[in-house]
């Protein structure tokens, strides 16, 4: 991996961040409603990851998550934030040659444990990617394709679904006219509501985004935002961001990760005004990353 070095950050004496970044995260905590969190849904412990059998990329990684809440993995590229959230649902299994030591819990129960049915793993915990790659198939179709194969719905309450999806992903009203058309011939931003709607019709628990908005322009990636927020509380949502106006506005809690550790999870309002680690405040404030 090429992340950048702890030994590179300045050991300059701390200054506490208390512009931008922090006061956007007090802003948005204070938008947001309360939730009485204390229900534990994902907790890794002691956590190690490798590709090829001998490259490491996670180090005894442990972190709990709240149902119901918010959580940003921010960090510089390479620093395994992506790597992490794909052991949440087994996607890194489609990787050859990669290895996985420690455990992983949803609702306390070993996701690697040999009679865990994956394809059910991943019906529980979605996952929406950085590119949208909606199906080469219409609109309705691509709602409807998960639950057809899981269960056996009639015409009516395929509809429902349907409209339900498209409504929590905040697309009904763009789309209700024309749910035979291509999911191709939607702009960027409304595939990628659609690749939401499409993972809501799972009924899922949990929702993993990885860098959701990057491929998006700003008004398309202030709709994903306003999403996260409409979501929050019925799913718990984790996501990847490289933004960190994005992780201060839509999150919870964030979890900064460098060199492939888990340097510090706390509050997001904490994490950005007052951090714990000096790496997790030079990378904040700009001076590495």
């Amino acid at each position: 991996m090429t992340d950048t070095a702890v030994t590179d950050v300045p050991s300059e004496p701390s200054v506490k961040p208390t512009t931008d970044l922090g006061r956007i995260a007090a802003d948005s905590a204070s938008r947001r409603a309360k939730l009485e969190l204390s229900e534990m849904v994902i907790r890794s412990e002691n956590l190690d990851f490798f590709y090829d059998h001998s490259a490491q990329a996670l180090f005894n990684v442990d972190i709990d998550v709240r149902r119901g809440q918010v959580v940003a993995f921010i960090g510089p590229s390479g620093c395994g934030k992506s790597t992490f959230l794909r052991t949440l649902n087994r996607m890194n299994d489609t990787i050859p040659n990669t290895r996985v030591e420690g455990l992983v819990k949803l609702d306390n129960v070993d996701i690697y444990s040999p009679d865990v049915d994956v394809v059910e793993l991943r019906r529980r915990v979605g996952m929406v990617f950085q590119r949208p790659n909606p199906f080469p198939m219409s609109i309705y179709d691509n709602i409807a394709f998960g639950p057809r194969l899981h269960k056996k719905l009639s015409k009516s309450e395929t509809d429902d679904l349907v409209e339900q999806c498209l409504r929590g992903a905040a697309l009904w009203d763009e789309t209700h006219d024309r749910l035979k058309s291509s999911a191709l011939t939607l702009s960027g931003g409304q595939q990628q509501r659609l690749c939401i709607a499409r993972a809501l019709a799972n009924d899922p628990e949990v929702l993993l985004l990885d860098e959701p908005c990057s491929a998006l322009d700003p008004n398309s990636t202030a709709k994903i935002e306003d999403l996260i927020f409409e979501l929050r509380g019925d799913y718990t949502i984790i996501i990847v961001t490289h933004n960190m106006q994005q992780a201060a506005r839509v999150s919870d809690r964030t979890a900064f990760f460098l060199k492939g550790k888990l340097i510090e999870e706390d509050e997001t309002t904490q994490i950005f005004t007052r951090p714990s680690h000096d790496e997790t405040e030079a990378y904040i404030t700009g001076r590495f990353g």
